[in-house]
């Protein structure tokens, strides 16, 4: 289908980007990617009055080193994220989820930023940045402000990011070399969003679990921690049996949706398999 008829700015920077959206009211919307708003366009479930591109405002671009964070710029691209030597080295994490993001052709013009505000439970990212402890800097009407990663994703694509919020960077916390990590991913055809998925990372001291970040990908309207399996790791022996009992808890208090992809109840089943399979990875057991 063909999209309904709308205006378009293209911004020079942040500040512009956040007048053209006020200027253009409510239902004006972002443009960096893409990858996940146009194809809504022509369908038409999403009619806004404008787009303000923001794909070449110079702050939402690049990777840098900021001491103990990385600091991405939110119209960064996927591929430049798998691309980064700096996201290899300390945020590993992130390639591992960015590289099962749809194809080669959407890496290269979906935005990370892009992605996380979007807000969709069953994206890759979201989970990802939950258990790095992502922090989200935004720029707005009433100026800039940080949000954290558990206040970001409020419900089903629907972020902290208020009308006329510009999404400016991500900020992670770089992982050191005692963390493994792990992106686990099960879905019903290559490129499809995840049926479930599981990110983790493991952290191990003398044989056993120090701490264990496990997020949870489709299995409730935002992205989870499978907090009761997290705690059931913290301190047991790394190996593959308290791992196995330790997942048997990785659904609990999530309620994911039963739609053509698997009912709530093969979702459960997912989640315990995945978690013992990504915690097992990230672990090196």
């Amino acid at each position: 289908m063909i999209p309904a008829e709308f205006d378009y700015v293209r911004a020079t920077s942040v500040d512009d980007a956040v007048a053209a959206l006020a200027a253009h009211g409510e239902d004006a919307k972002v443009l960096a990617g893409g990858q996940s708003l146009l194809p809504l366009m022509r369908l038409r479930l999403a009619v806004p009055t404008a787009l303000v591109d923001v794909g070449r405002v110079d702050e939402l671009l690049g990777i840098t080193d900021e001491g103990a964070e990385l600091r991405i710029g939110a119209a960064t691209t996927h591929h430049d994220v798998l691309d980064s030597p700096l996201v290899a080295e300390h945020a590993p994490l992130l390639v591992d989820v960015t590289t099962t993001v749809a194809d080669p052709a959407v890496r290269h013009r979906g935005t990370l930023g892009g992605s996380l505000a979007h807000a969709d439970p069953a994206g890759d990212l979201p989970a990802a940045a939950l258990v790095l402890g992502a922090t989200f800097e935004v720029a707005g009407p009433s100026g800039r402000r940080t949000v954290e990663a558990a206040e970001f994703f409020v419900d089903y694509l629907q972020s902290a990011m208020g009308e006329g919020d510009v999404l400016v960077a991500v900020r992670v916390p770089k992982l050191g070399a005692e963390w493994g990590h792990h992106y686990e991913k099960f879905h019903r055809v290559a490129q499809s969003w995840a049926t479930v998925g599981v990110a983790a990372v493991v952290r191990r001291d003398d044989g056993a679990i120090a701490e264990a970040r496990i997020g949870l990908t489709n299995m409730g309207p935002t992205p989870l921690r499978a907090a009761a399996a997290e705690q059931a790791l913290a301190g047991v022996a790394a190996s593959a049996d308290s791992v196995a009992v330790a997942s048997a808890h990785a659904a609990d208090g999530a309620s994911p949706p039963s739609d053509l992809a698997g009912q709530a109840d093969y979702r459960h089943h997912l989640a315990t398999v995945l978690t013992r399979r990504a915690v097992v990875a990230a672990a090196g057991i």
